[in-house]
Order: C-alpha cells, then sequence, then structure tokens
C-alpha cells in the first residue's frame, strides 16, 4: 500500500469505542507499528486488544475500491451523478422529507458537520439519524432535561480522585478496557476506593468490584429511586446545594417514593437481596466523590431516559456535580458519537447543540445562509426505516453503518430497504449486509486513510490523521457528501479545501451569537489555519474552560452551580419505573440481553479481519445459567436456536452460572457475512423510549430450543468456501488460514467426494474415516504445506484448533505433524494450544492451566512474566484470575497480587 507518511509517528486516535485514545502509528518498509500515544490524556499509552491489534485490520482484502451502480463498476462522475438526481427527483416530486440520511459514529466530525448541513440547511428536512441512537440517545435526552443541555459534567481524572465508582449497565472491562485499566489501577493505589457494578450479569468488571448488584433487567429506575427516597430519609441530601441550584426536588422525591417506598420494596423490585442494596445505599451516602459511569445497559431501554435522569438526580440531591471525582458519566460506545452529538447528527438535533426552536432555526439559517432550513426533527432510526419500508422514505443514504445487522428487527430492515426506491451505501467494505441491498455503493476511506476530528466520551476533541493514501478510488467521507451537494445545485455552500476549512465553520457556529446559555462553543478554534488544526493537540470543550490538563481535573462547568436551563438551576426529573416493553412469558420464558465482547467490534468488518481477535471467541454463542440449560436439554458446547416471533437464529451454548436464572446473554457482532442465522437483531421487537428513541436491546423475550445436527465438524483452510448445504456455518478469520465450524442435517454419502466438491480436488489428500461411528478427517497438502484439513464427527467433542492452526505457519509438514494431523493434536501434549484467552500475545488456555498446576505461575504477575498473557492490554486479567482461582484454590488470595505491576 502506498504510505502517505512514514516518519515521525503519526499521532492519531483509535477507531473503536468512546474512549478515544490516542495511538502512535509508524509505517515502514516492515509494515505498519501502532502503539498507544503516552502524550494523549484519555490512555497515555494504553491500548486494548482491539486497538494493538489495529495493524492486522488495514489490508485491502474486501475492500471496495469503486463506486457501483447496481453491481457493476463505475466512474465518480457518473456514481455521484445519479445519486443527485435520485435525491433531487424525490424531492422535487415528493418534498423533502421523502428523503433521508441514516450515519454514523465512526464518521469524522467534518463527514458528520456536511452531512447534517446538507439535510437539515439545504434539502430543508430533519431526516437524518445516526446509529448513535442505538447506544446513547437516552443519555442526551436524559442530561438536556436535567442540565438543559447535553452536557457530559465529568472527565476520566474523576476515575483517580473517586472515593466510589459505580458501574451501572457498563461492563467496562470488555466495552472501554483502557478506562477499565485505569480503574484497577486508581483502586491499587487508594484502598479506600470502592467500586459497585450494577449488572444483570456478573460481568468481567467485577473483578475488582467491592459489591455486585445483578438486579432484574430493566429495574435500574427503581434501584436508583429508592436510593434518593433512602438519601432523604438518612438526612443525606445537600439541602444547600438542593435550594441553591435546583429545581422540582419536591416533585421528583415524590415519584421516587412512589417506586420504591423502602429499601425492601426496592430490593423486591430489583430482584436483590436488601442487604446488598442497603450497601450500596450506605456506601453512596457516605462518600461525596461518587463518580457513576453508565452505558449501554441503562441507555438502550423503552425507559432508558428515565434510567439516566435517576442517576442524575441522585448525584443533584447530594451536590456531586461539577466537583472532582463526582458526576453521572455517559461512556459513549462509539469513537465520534460525541462529535455527532455537537454537529447535529440525530434527527431531533439542529446544529451545535441546538434545536428546532423558532429562534435556533433562524439563527442557523442565517449562518449557513440556507435556502431551506429544517424547522421540526426528523424520523428517529426506527421510524426512519419503517418509513423505508412503507415507501414514505423515496431514497436513502447510509454512511459507515450496518443497519441490516444493528438495528432491531433486522430483517424487516432488510426488506425495507429492499422496497425503497433509490439506496446509497458509503463503505469501505464492498460486501456488508446493507450493501448486499444497495443500488449505488460508494467507497469510502477508511480508518489510517481520512483525516479530521472526533470526540471521545469526556467531551476530549482529538485529530485523527491519515498516515496511509486512499487505495483505489476511495475518498473521505466529507468529499463524497459536498460533491454531491454541489451536484444537487448547493455549490458554493460546500465548497470546501479539506477537513481544516469544515472544522473552522463548525466552530465559527458553535459560537455565532452564544451569550454562554449554550454549552458547546469552541469559537477559540474558528480562526486556526491549516497548519494549526494539522498540529491540533487533544483538548476538552468548552475552550473557554480548557486548562490543557495532563494531570488531575481541570476547572469543570457546573462547578458553580449554573447550568444551561432557562433559570440557570439544574432540573431534578420526576422519573417512572416502567416494565419493559414486554415480559417473558411461556411461550418465550428466557430474558435475552446483548452486548459486546472483549475482542470484537459492532459488526466485525475490521476486527474480524485480525486472526488474533478472531481467535478468542469465534462463533456466536447463547450463554446460559446452568440450570436452565440442563431443564431446557441444551448441552454446553452444543447448538441452541433461540426465537421470538420475528424471527431466529442460532448460537454456540455456553454455560455460566454468573448469569440470573431466566436470563441469557447473546453478543451482537455476528453477520450474515460471517455467520448463517447468526444475527441476533431479527429477534428484538422495535420497541423504543418515548423521549429519546432508543430501542431496546436489552430485554427480549425469547424461546431457546437445541438444535440436534446429523453432523458436526470444522474446517481450516487456506482458501474461503462457501459450505451452503451446513445448517450452520461460522466463518472466522485465521493465521493464514480460514476457520469454519460447521453442522448438518444431513450427513453425505461420501465425505470425501463432498469435502472435495467444497475445496477443490488438487493437492495430496491423507484420509482417515469410521463409518460405523460417524468419524471423518481429512487433509489437503501442496507442495508438503498444509493447505486445509477437515474433522467431523456425530457429537459436537473435535480436536482443538489451536495446535492445527499453527501448522498453517509451516513452510512444510514433518514426519511428526503429518502423522499427528488427522489426530488433531501434537505427539507431545505440551504443545498444546487450547482456546485463546490472551489475544494480544496468543496465549491458550491449555498453557495456562499447565502453568497453574503445575505451580509455575500461582498469581497473574506470575502468569505475566512466564507467558506475557496480561502484561499488554490487561484485558484478560479477569479470565486470568479466574483459572488461577479454578485450577489452583489454595492461590485464590493471591490472586491480584502485585496486579499493578502487570498494569504498568
Amino acid at each position: 500500500r502506498a504510505v502517505s507518511r512514514a516518519s515521525p509517528p503519526v499521532k492519531t486516535t483509535c477507531p473503536y469505542c468512546g474512549v478515544g485514545c490516542g495511538l502512535a502509528v509508524s509505517v515502514t518498509a516492515a509494515g505498519i507499528d501502532v502503539k498507544g500515544d503516552e502524550t494523549h490524556p484519555a490512555n497515555f499509552g494504553r491500548l486494548c486488544s482491539k486497538g494493538s491489534a489495529l495493524a492486522e485490520t488495514v489490508d485491502l482484502d474486501g475492500r471496495v475500491l469503486e463506486p457501483l451502480v447496481n453491481g457493476q463498476s463505475s466512474s465518480w462522475d457518473d456514481a455521484l451523478a445519479i445519486v443527485a438526481e435520485k435525491f433531487a427527483a424525490a424531492i422535487a416530486q415528493h418534498g423533502p422529507d421523502s428523503v433521508a440520511f441514516y450515519v454514523s459514529g465512526q464518521l469524522l466530525t467534518e463527514d458528520y458537520y456536511v452531512a447534517n448541513k446538507l439535510m437539515k440547511g439545504y434539502i430543508g428536512s430533519g431526516n437524518i439519524d445516526t446509529n448513535s441512537r442505538l447506544c446513547m440517545a437516552s443519555a442526551v435526552a436524559g442530561y438536556k432535561r436535567a442540565f438543559g443541555a447535553d452536557f457530559v459534567p465529568a472527565s476520566y481524572a474523576d476515575i483517580e480522585q473517586a472515593e466510589l465508582i459505580v458501574m451501572a449497565g457498563a461492563n467496562v472491562a470488555w466495552c472501554h478496557p483502557v478506562l477499565f485499566q485505569r480503574m484497577r489501577q486508581a483502586k491499587e493505589t487508594n484502598p479506600n476506593l470502592k467500586i459497585v457494578v450494577i449488572d444483570p450479569r456478573r460481568t468481567a468488571s467485577c473483578d475488582i468490584a467491592d459489591l455486585h448488584l445483578p438486579l432484574r433487567p430493566g429495574s435500574d429506575v427503581a434501584l436508583f429511586s429508592g436510593l434518593l427516597e433512602y438519601l432523604r430519609r438518612n438526612d443525606a441530601i445537600d439541602w444547600d446545594y438542593v435550594d441553591a441550584h435546583t429545581e422540582g426536588f419536591a416533585d421528583a422525591a415524590r415519584a421516587a417514593r412512589d417506586n420504591a417506598t423502602t429499601t425492601a420494596g426496592a430490593a423486591s423490585a430489583c430482584g436483590l437481596f436488601e442487604r446488598d442494596v442497603v450497601a450500596f445505599y450506605r456506601l453512596f451516602a457516605e462518600r461525596p466523590k461518587t463518580l457513576t459511569l453508565f452505558s449501554q445497559g441503562v441507555n438502550q431501554s423503552t425507559s432508558g431516559t428515565d434510567k439516566v435522569n435517576s442517576i442524575i438526580n441522585v448525584h443533584l440531591a447530594t451536590g456531586r456535580i461539577g466537583k472532582p471525582g463526582a458526576g453521572p458519566f455517559s461512556l459513549t460506545g462509539q469513537p465520534n458519537a460525541m462529535g455527532g452529538r455537537e454537529v447535529g447528527g440525530l434527527a431531533n438535533q439542529l446544529a451545535a447543540h441546538m434545536d428546532f426552536s423558532p429562534e435556533h432555526c433562524d439563527r442557523v439559517k442565517r449562518f449557513w445562509g440556507s435556502p431551506a432550513i429544517a424547522t421540526a426533527p426528523g424520523l428517529k432510526a426506527v421510524d426512519l426505516f419503517q418509513a423505508a419500508g412503507e415507501g414514505r422514505i423515496k431514497a436513502l443514504w447510509i454512511m459507515s453503518t450496518n443497519p441490516v445487522v444493528s438495528m432491531p428487527d433486522a430483517d424487516a430492515v432488510r426488506a425495507a430497504l429492499e422496497r425503497c426506491d433509490f439506496v446509497v451505501v458509503s463503505d469501505c467494505m464492498r460486501d456488508t449486509d446493507t450493501t448486499r441491498v444497495a443500488d449505488v455503493v460508494l467507497p469510502a476511506a477508511a480508518w489510517g486513510e481520512k483525516s479530521g476530528t472526533v470526540t471521545n466520551s469526556e467531551r476530549r476533541i482529538s485529530r485523527q490523521r491519515a498516515f496511509l493514501a486512499a487505495p483505489g478510488q476511495s475518498r473521505p467521507d466529507w468529499w463524497i457528501v459536498t460533491e454531491v451537494a454541489k451536484r444537487m445545485g448547493f455549490g458554493s455552500a460546500f465548497d470546501y479545501s479539506g477537513p481544516a476549512a469544515i472544522f473552522r465553520e463548525h466552530a465559527a457556529l458553535s459560537a455565532f451569537e452564544n451569550d454562554g446559555t449554550r454549552d458547546f462553543d469552541i469559537g477559540a478554534l474558528a480562526q486556526m489555519s491549516d497548519n494549526d488544526y494539522d498540529a491540533l493537540a487533544p483538548l476538552r470543550w468548552p475552550v473557554a474552560f480548557q486548562t490543557r490538563e495532563t494531570e488531575g481535573p481541570g476547572v469543570e462547568p457546573f462547578s458553580d452551580g449554573r447550568y444551561f436551563t432557562p433559570s440557570r438551576r439544574a432540573r431534578f426529573v420526576p422519573t417512572v419505573a416502567a416494565p419493559p416493553a414486554a415480559e417473558a412469558s411461556r411461550a418465550r420464558p428466557f430474558v435475552m440481553l446483548t452486548g459486546r465482547i472483549r475482542d470484537q467490534w459492532h459488526t466485525m468488518t475490521r476486527t474480524g479481519k485480525s486472526p488474533r481477535l478472531s481467535q478468542t471467541r469465534p462463533e456466536p454463542f447463547v450463554q446460559i445459567h446452568p440450570h436452565d440449560a440442563i431443564e431446557a436439554k441444551l448441552a454446553n458446547g452444543s447448538i441452541a436456536e433461540i426465537s421470538t416471533e420475528r424471527g431466529r437464529m442460532r448460537a454456540r451454548v455456553e454455560w455460566n452460572d454468573q448469569l440470573r436464572r431466566r436470563d441469557v446473554f447473546v453478543p451482537m457482532h455476528w453477520t450474515d457475512a460471517l455467520a448463517k442465522s447468526g444475527r441476533v437483531g431479527p429477534l428484538i421487537a422495535p420497541a423504543f423510549d418515548p423521549v429519546s428513541g432508543q430501542p431496546e436491546l436489552k430485554h427480549t423475550p425469547v424461546s431457546i430450543r437445541p438444535v440436534t445436527p446429523a453432523w458436526h465438524g470444522f474446517v481450516l483452510s487456506r482458501e474461503r468456501a462457501a459450505f451452503a448445504s451446513a445448517c450452520y456455518s461460522v466463518s472466522a478469520r485465521g493465521a493464514g488460514f480460514w476457520r469454519y465450524e460447521l453442522a448438518g442435517d444431513d450427513a453425505p454419502a461420501d465425505w470425501s467426494a463432498w469435502v472435495k466438491s467444497e475445496l477443490g480436488e488438487y493437492g495430496d489428500w491423507i484420509e482417515y474415516r469410521d463409518a460405523q461411528a460417524g468419524f471423518y478427517r481429512a487433509a489437503r497438502l501442496v507442495d508438503g504445506r498444509l493447505d486445509a484439513c477437515l474433522f467431523v464427527s456425530p457429537k459436537t467433542r473435535l480436536p482443538d484448533r489451536g495446535w492445527l492452526g499453527t501448522l498453517f505457519a509451516e513452510p512444510a509438514l514433518g514426519d511428526d505433524a503429518r502423522s499427528s494431523v488427522l489426530a488433531g493434536c501434537p505427539a507431545d501434549s505440551m504443545a498444546s494450544v487450547g482456546p485463546i484467552v490472551c489475544a494480544c500475545y496468543a496465549v491458550g488456555r491449555d498453557a495456562l492451566i499447565r502453568a497453574i498446576s503445575a505451580k509455575e505461575a500461582t498469581t497473574v504477575k506470575a502468569i505475566g512474566q512466564l507467558l506475557k498473557a496480561g502484561t499488554n492490554c490487561g484485558s484478560c486479567i479477569p479470565e486470568l484470575n479466574g483459572l488461577v482461582a479454578a485450577h489452583l484454590p489454595a492461590a485464590s488470595s493471591a490472586m491480584n497480587q502485585d496486579a499493578e505491576a502487570v498494569n504498568a
């Protein structure tokens, strides 16, 4: 690949979660080297497993490198002309609300800005929404109700200042791993720091928790209402703060009493032991420096906004906002969800944190010189796709996201796109579940190839910089949008020289007629030169409050008790402990929770390229309590079908006694492109919060039944294959090969013929079969190298894939390996790898258990010294602790010994 910059290392940011980690990327003849930026205040050099593997994801395999119209190659001129023509025709015939954009937290702020400007300022419709609607819209709505503005009143530096950290609906260990490392280190430095995890599942985040509250899914409002009532009854309200700086306490307190009159009532509503609830309430009451971190487990609910406000209420009641170590802190899911909020990427925002009031519409129209400003909110995500299916949206442009996988009722979303008159998708990948239903696919530049800014969860704006040339005909998203705008007749308003010019306009709008009543203000950056923009160091907005701190919190807004409401007081919001949209029933007795896993990101178009990330969790899975599994006749490691009236999926069963009874957990990542019947989205109802529009993704009643295929198997192959006849098929990247997990309803009459028809007949084949037992094994060698292997059994028990995978790195199989390959294990059992636990160093479970059992490594620190596991990103430390506890019980008390050295 062509290199746009080689030396010195390019400072940029990670494209994954909302932590916003800084990176230092070097490109040399030897390849791409990604390290954490030790000077970036979001991570100080730390990286998680996903960030550490970024260099493995920038290849061109699967990229779309030219415009495609109806699946055929096209020039940019022709493709852009078609897009402009179709949108203009729909607007002329059906009005501006007949078109829509669906955008993404993967876009840079400059991309977001021009897309929002085109739709709301020049097309004149509010119909632009973002996949951030699925992750933090409830937090936005909750902050606006309480503070009068979408303002996150905390920073990462508060972690070191806190006396109590509450993680509510946030598995920080897996979803924001660098922050979790920071919390672990803070706890080791300050033994007085207490940590509480509020989550239906006992997640990896509980590894550092003093208390875990496994509440009933959806019952958060009852828990925090009970806390507000406890604070009132126990004289723990900061009345001076409440009287001076807030309004509405009496109504909120009355609603809290209605939700949970006593601690016993709160405990009962949440399905918790009262003693644990009281322990949490006491910790909160006694520790003024309390930081509450919340994320999707709170937001993704039909009552998500009330859940957010119930958290904010207890912070307002105790004056724990705008002070070091305290605040209600929303952790955003995507790298630029916050940037999208700044520019108005949500359908219910206008721009620069302005809404659709007449005053704001007039202001933005004058600033933009708009011919037709949107004067009302547009369609939010769920409604937008329903409108496309009903024919009300005639032209839809999807940018940098995969809604056919990620949206609820995902099969209906796919059907809606198939029915929509005209669908455009801008993406960097050619084959996604969404590009498959597009009329036009536009090749977008990917991370590492584009420049702009992103804003992380703590309001920190950072530069994302290119270090690779954009391949083929791919272009930055801002360029694509502005070229369409020009062809629609809006050229003078979209004639930007580059992202710096867009950012200057964005900054100027934030300050335009801003008299201090609007929170978002970066006007001090509006006059930056291109060189200043290129050199921009990370900074937190509003710029007027920026202290450029590298240690400790700076002066925060709200520290003076003044907010952005008309009265400049914060509002208490009465909340209702409403039930989820649907409850479990006899037909659907389980409640399905969805979420992320440690080593994958969203729909895996990027992380799925990394062999080391794909090794740890290669298949969709459903975690279920062992007692429930036994009742449902679901063997550990078997295949289950999970279903609702909307759809069904298949996943590998994983017993987990850290779940509540009747709850199951299924990850969100798999797509049709990677797993047959592996998408979870089709099962989920399109129910959403009436205030925020955020869908309920954490509470879906489902039924589960065992699937009993005639055969189970796996294939490792250097070449990709289809395996269309398998009823269960999942593909994952390995180091130099593809891994396929398979099952079928009917066994072929001739396995040898079947595998050769799937993989090709060339090469030298060695085979083993036991027709009576139903076993078949085969391997193909090409010039002495292992090229493919197949293992089939009537049962799920099959050889470990780890050791076999290592053979693909060998230039030729030696005699020992050749004789052992069909056995599926090495002659020397010490060479067995086992399932990968540490993705950073590819350390397998078998090697870890051997070291622990032999007492070669009895602590996490010793494991790191011996095998390196846990010494890079630290994400696997909770699992290492679990292995030590399971295989060396006597050492369990030493599990965390010297863990600060591991994280150093």
